[in-house]
C-alpha cells in the first residue's frame, strides 16, 4: 500500500519520498524495482535512489542480499532518525513512511522525531488483523498523531475467468472498525494477482500498463489521502508526512 500510494501521488505531479522504516524486514526496494547503492551528495548527505518518480531510501540498500538485520530497538530508532536527518530529500510534497505492523520502536521513534501530518491505517478484513490495527490506532491517538483514515487491503478476490468475488478474509472489517472508532473509511483494495506480480517484479500496480481494479482503488486512495492532507495544510503549517 505504501509503495502504490507513493507512486500514485508522484503520478499526480507531486514530489514524493518513500522511507522504508521496516528496518528488520525491508522490502521496499524490491517492490519499487530500486537497485544500486545510494551515493553521497556534495553536502555529505545520502542521495536516495529514484524509481517511478519517487525518491526511495531503505536499509536494504546498505546490506548484502539475504543478510538478516538483527538489531535491538535503539539501533532501529537510530537508523530511522538518520534516514530522516541525513538523506538529501530535497523539497518534498509528501514523505510516505512504510511502517511494520503493530506498535514497534519504528512507530515510537517516528512519532517522537518529526511532526506527522497523518497516519493511514492498513488492515485486512479478518478480526485478527483488526486487533493489531486497533492497538496501533490507540498508540497513535495517545501520541497525538492525526489519523487520516483506514483502508482495507485484500478485501475480496475477483476470479479472472468469471469475475465472481470471493471474500477470502471475511467482509467489511475495516468499515466496521471505522464506524466504531469514528474513522474515515478510505476504501477497499481487492486481492488481485497483478499486485503480487508487480511487487515481486518491482513494478507497482499503479505503474503497470494495464490498470486493474486494485490499481484503480489505490489511485483513489492516493486522492483521498491528498485531499485530507490539503485540508489539514490549509489550517496548519506542519510538514506533510504520511504514514502507512
Amino acid at each position: 500500500v505504501s509503495v502504490n500510494l507513493a507512486v500514485a501521488l508522484a503520478q499526480s505531479g507531486a514530489r514524493v519520498g518513500l522511507l522504508d522504516a521496516d528496518i528488520t524486514g525491508p522490502n521496499i526496494p524490491q517492490m519499487m524495482g530500486a537497485t544500486g547503492t545510494p551515493k553521497s551528495s556534495a553536502g555529505g548527505k545520502i542521495e536516495p535512489v529514484e524509481r517511478h518518480g519517487v525518491k526511495v531510501i531503505s536499509i536494504q540498500f546498505f546490506v548484502p542480499e539475504g543478510q538478516p538485520i538483527v538489531w535491538r530497538g535503539p539501533l532501529i530508532g537510530g537508523a530511522i532518525q538518520q534516514f530522516l536527518r541525513d538523506v538529501e530529500w530535497g523539497d518534498l510534497d509528501y514523505l510516505v513512511v512504510d511502517l511494520p505492523p503493530g506498535t514497534s520502536d519504528a512507530q515510537l521513534t517516528l512519532a517522537q522525531a518529526v511532526p506527522i501530518a497523518g497516519a493511514v491505517l492498513v488492515t485486512t478484513p479478518q478480526d485478527v488483523a483488526l486487533s493489531d490495527v486497533t492497538k496501533a490506532l490507540a498508540m497513535f491517538r495517545r501520541m497525538n498523531v492525526p489519523i487520516l483514515g483506514i483502508v482495507e487491503n485484500m478485501s475480496a478476490f475477483a476470479c479472472p475467468h468469471c469475475g465472481e468475488l470471493t471474500e477470502i478474509f471475511g467482509r467489511g472489517g475495516a468499515e466496521r472498525l471505522a464506524k466504531e472508532e469514528g474513522l474515515d473509511n478510505l476504501g477497499r483494495i481487492p486481492l488481485e494477482m497483478a499486485v503480487r506480480q508487480g511487487g515481486d517484479a518491482g513494478i507497482p500496480a499503479v505503474a503497470q500498463r494495464e490498470e486493474g481494479p486494485a490499481a484503480v482503488a489505490l489511485k483513489e486512495l492516493a486522492g483521498q489521502v491528498a485531499a485530507r492532507l490539503a485540508v489539514r495544510a490549509a489550517s496548519e503549517t506542519a510538514p506533510t508526512l504520511t504514514v502507512a
